[in-house]
């Protein structure tokens, strides 16, 4: 086989999703009423945001070959902590919130900061105690939406200053400030995957970690990093969530998880580790928030998304086998 059309095998294999999106976006445009619309793709673009800046993190440890269960009740507590520091203005936690432009990043901050914390804790049993990754990550997904409830009580945390709530009423180009911040997130996780030492690293531990540990990686480091990075990520989501609603409730994101899960499986990171490119995660995303927009637009009911959703991520599994067995017959 010429290096020319093993490039192009790869390059086609490696792009199958951006096809999809292209080929539904157009199937949509010509047989679903008002979809071809502008404000409908800046819509597609707002609603993915969240799941989004999720699966980046997500798509990240899956890659590493490992899982992380735990990212949509961790976005929750982020949402949440966040909520309640300003609809108390920082009362009785010994926080003084009174200059506007203190408002974002110290709630930024403190976002970041619990959710990271949570991946650390991840990270710390999986890897130092060796308990198993799926374990760990739902006993997460469980008690720290528990958390949730706990910490407010039940009740809504819906008083977020105006200074904050206008990031999630701006737009850029006619584009919501929030998608921006979401292509931003990509934009940065994709270069630091493709072209940095840590995300070849990565790449390399899911793929054959016997082989990096006898190069001298230390495979320990890349996975907590993994688990940080998803934890982290998942705080940015649920910061950018409770500004969207303007607040935060015990169940808000639920069902994230199994939309930014979704997303990465159809995406092209495998399950299996050492496989997966984060454009790839990215047009996942906006297909599911496209097909989404399509059925609420033609007033389907809601369950045939979940039933279009599930077909999608068995095809997704499915193409990711026949990918590994085409590589390994033609490259």
């Amino acid at each position: 086989m010429t290096p020319r059309r093993r490039a192009l095998i790869e390059f086609i294999l490696d792009n199958l999703v951006w096809l999809m999106l292209i080929v539904v976006l157009i199937v949509f445009s010509l047989t679903v009423p008002r979809f071809f619309q502008f404000g409908i793709f800046a819509n597609i673009f707002e609603q993915s945001t969240f799941v989004g800046v999720m699966a980046i993190g997500l798509a990240i440890v899956i890659i590493s070959g490992n899982l992380d269960l735990s990212v949509e009740s961790t976005a929750a507590l982020s949402a949440m902590v966040t909520g309640l520091l300003f609809a108390t203005q920082g009362i009785g936690m010994g926080i003084t919130l009174g200059a506007d432009w203190l408002l974002i990043p110290v709630s930024l901050a403190i976002a970041l900061l619990v959710g990271t914390a949570i991946g650390l804790i991840n990270g710390f049993l999986v890897i130092r105690v060796g308990m198993s990754a799926f374990i760990v990550t739902l006993a997460s997904f469980i008690w720290v939406r528990g958390l949730v409830v706990a910490i407010s009580g039940g009740r809504s945390a819906q008083s977020l200053p105006p200074a904050i709530r206008v990031i999630g009423i701006e737009t850029v180009l006619g584009i919501p400030l929030l998608a921006w911040i979401s292509v931003g997130c990509f934009v940065v996780f994709s270069v630091l995957m493709a072209r940095t030492p840590f995300g070849r690293y990565v790449i390399l531990v899911g793929g054959n970690p016997n082989a990096t540990f006898r190069a001298g990686i230390n495979n320990d480091r890349i996975l907590w990093a993994g688990f940080a990075i998803a934890g982290c990520l998942a705080g940015l989501a649920g910061w950018l969530l409770a500004i969207r609603t303007s607040g935060a409730t015990a169940n808000l994101g639920t069902g994230m998880l199994f939309n930014a899960f979704a997303a990465v499986v159809i995406g092209g990171v495998s399950l299996k580790g050492g496989i997966g490119r984060l454009p790839g995660v990215y047009a996942g995303v906006l297909l599911l928030y496209s097909i989404h927009t399509a059925i609420n637009l033609m007033g389907l009911p809601a369950h045939f998304t979940q039933m279009i959703l599930g077909g999608l991520v068995l095809a997704a599994v499915l193409l990711d086998t026949l990918k590994l067995r085409l590589r390994e017959r033609l490259l």
